[in-house]
């Protein structure tokens, strides 16, 4: 048990053998708990050093390591879900001494993604798809004749998603060649592991049963009676000792719950599962943050980290800015003190969405749906129509997943529902499966929806007010990380829908739309071009007045933190055009590709949305208006 991340490398002769799954499989049995300790030790010192998701994998490291020495790997797939479940899989796979530099620019991403490696086998940044994906491998394997098997890690609460479950009834309808492994780490549908149910696992896993049954089966063949009375008997029998009715209805052999960090019992029950033809699920229990005892104590504050500093000289303490969820969680719980009707709905998102003290002080009106995004938005359009006011609060790609509930069962019926969007723009480390991106260009096109992008934390939390009064459908989305420390009225004020401000006014008859976090950057810009800069406010409705009022602009610029694609820039275009205007145009925003994770400030400086870089594309499209 470690106590302590360790500040320089440590001595791991073993794992240093190990370069590649093949390296693995060529050690004896017996030197594998050497190796999950070198393991475990290796991995909290790189995460140490870089910062990043940590208690998932420090789960997963004696299954990490039973599934590479005893699946072909690559050849075998093996795709695993959660994606940060996977550092673990990234050492063992070729990379790690990459690990040192995870989630930093140019460096390995922080999930598997298919680019990196011929070891991730599936990219993922999110949950619950790693069933889909290896069916859909298991069946191509069936088609193609390869022969090659396919392994599922679902973990850290992704059963709770409904297409996890959609993709275990569609494995049991056609049969498939898989292993699906439910790693249980108390996150999603824990159940204790006692000496019975352990020993019942090793049994109905072993080849000894298997024949046994499929002798039985043979034998009742003929008394259709007979099989079915046997069929229950054994599902009874398992029903007493473990969870699994539920995936053996849906056509599964369930075995377990087993013990995650017992290596002889992971060896044994995969090695036995590993050739069964048909669906097979395995149930283990794990410890999240295994092996480092704060991490086993606390595995949601130990989720991810930050990068380990070595100490510094006492300063001066700086006051520690709010960050934009800091201002959405103080707004919500003082929204609910003056109405008795607000409650917060969330998929599995308390902490990052700064719910905490809404749901201590709320709890009959807070409502985490575990990771379960569609179910959510159509929980939140249920109860708007029984006269509650639900606040959604959602990271922008989580949203994304929820589309359809959003247009048909919140927008079509023109529900009053609230939608707090955080982790708007670009995220950093967390590259692209985590930027938020999209949400102006897929919001903005739907019937009845209100959109607003805050440019400070004051303006976020007007916005919040203004929505949450709005009837109808409403979006507040806000980045990620703290704000510009501006003072933040404590006040409920509201401010007029679909009306912006002007933040400078300037003569070089250049006007700047900034839509959201990037508009103080648009400022330095505007200041040293002396162009007048509107904070818009509203992607939806537009400020159409405000528009026709710089008609006779001699540039147009709009700047985003969103695609240009169908964003808020292209709103201003399009109204313009419905007027028959004509104005020489700029749209600064984020380009037709995907942005590979950097810090924050270096993804915005790559993009050209940092001030200087907004100053330096407007003085090229002045030089080309000029040319």
């Amino acid at each position: 048990m470690f106590e302590e991340i360790p500040t320089s490398r440590p001595n791991t002769p073993l794992l240093d053998k190990v370069n590649a799954p093949s390296d693995l499989r060529a050690l004896k049995k017996e030197q594998l708990p050497t190796l999950v300790r070198e393991l475990r030790e290796y991995m909290l010192f790189s995460v140490g050093q870089t910062g990043g998701h940590f208690g998932a994998g420090l789960g997963v490291v004696e299954l990490t390591v039973a599934l590479h020495y005893l699946f072909n790997t690559p050849e075998d797939r093996i795709v695993w879900d959660v994606g940060h479940q996977a550092y673990p899989h990234k050492i063992l796979t070729g990379r790690r001494d990459a690990l040192l530099s995870i989630r930093q620019e140019n460096g390995i991403s922080g999930f598997p993604k298919r680019e990196e490696s011929e070891y991730d086998t599936f990219g993922v940044g999110h949950s619950s798809t790693s069933i889909g994906a290896a069916l859909g491998m298991s069946l191509a394997a069936r088609q193609l004749k390869t022969g090659r098997k396919a392994v599922a890690i679902i973990g850290d609460g992704a059963m709770s998603a409904g297409m996890a479950f959609e993709a275990l009834n569609h494995a049991g309808d056609v049969k498939a060649d898989m292993l699906v492994i439910l790693n249980d780490n108390e996150m999603s549908i824990s159940k204790p592991v006692g000496a019975l149910s352990s020993y019942f696992a090793r049994m109905w896993a072993s080849k000894t049963y298997e024949n046994l049954r499929e002798g039985g089966r043979k034998v009742f063949s003929g008394l259709p009676s007979a099989l079915e009375l046997a069929r229950k008997a054994e599902e009874h029998m398992k029903g007493l000792v473990s969870p699994g009715t539920l995936f053996e209805e849906l056509g599964f052999n369930y075995i377990g719950p087993i013990d995650g960090h017992d290596m002889d019992h992971l060896l044994t029950t995969i090695a036995n599962l590993k050739d069964r033809s048909g669906p097979q699920f395995l149930h283990v229990i794990t410890k999240k943050g295994k092996g480092f005892e704060p991490a086993e104590g606390d595995p949601i504050g130990y989720h991810a980290i930050n990068k380990t500093e070595p100490d510094a000289k006492s300063t001066t303490p700086q006051a520690k800015l709010p960050k934009y969820c800091n201002v959405f969680g103080r707004w919500v719980c003082d929204a609910a003190e003056q109405d008795n009707k607000l409650v917060a709905i969330t998929p599995a998102m308390k902490e990052g969405s700064d719910l905490i003290e809404f749901a201590e002080r709320f709890p009959e009106r807070y409502f985490d749906v575990a990771i379960a995004e569609q179910h959510a938005v159509t929980l939140a359009a249920g109860m708007a129509c029984d006269g509650v006011k639900p606040v959604v609060a959602i990271y922008s790609t989580f949203l994304q997943r929820a589309y359809d509930q959003l247009i048909h069962d919140v927008a079509l019926q023109n529900l009053d529902v609230l939608f707090a969007i955080d982790r708007a723009g670009l995220v950093g480390e967390d590259g692209p499966t985590h930027a938020g991106v999209y949400d102006l260009s897929y919001l903005r096109c739907i019937p009845n929806m209100v959109v607003m992008a805050p440019s400070d934390e004051d303006e976020c939390r007007k916005m919040l007010q203004t929505g949450y009064h709005y009837q109808g459908p409403a979006a507040v989305r806000y980045p990620r990380g703290t704000g510009r420390g501006v003072t933040i009225e404590p006040t409920l004020t509201t401010i007029e829908i679909g009306k912006a401000r002007t933040l400078h006014q300037g003569q070089s008859g250049i006007v700047i739309c900034g839509f959201g976090r990037p508009t103080y950057d648009a400022l330095q810009a505007a200041q040293k071009l002396d162009a007048t800069l509107l904070d818009m406010r509203f992607v939806k409705p537009i400020d159409q007045q405000a528009l026709l009022a710089q008609a006779d602009a001699t540039l147009m610029v709009t700047v985003e933190e969103n695609a240009i694609m169908g964003g808020a820039g292209s709103a201003v275009s399009e109204f313009y055009l419905s007027q028959n205007i004509n104005i020489p145009t700029l749209h600064i925003g984020l380009p037709d590709q995907y942005e590979e994770h950097a810090s924050h400030s270096a993804m915005l400086k790559n993009v050209g949305l940092d001030a200087d870089g907004i100053e330096r594309q407007i003085q090229q499209k002045l030089a080309q208006i000029k040319a």
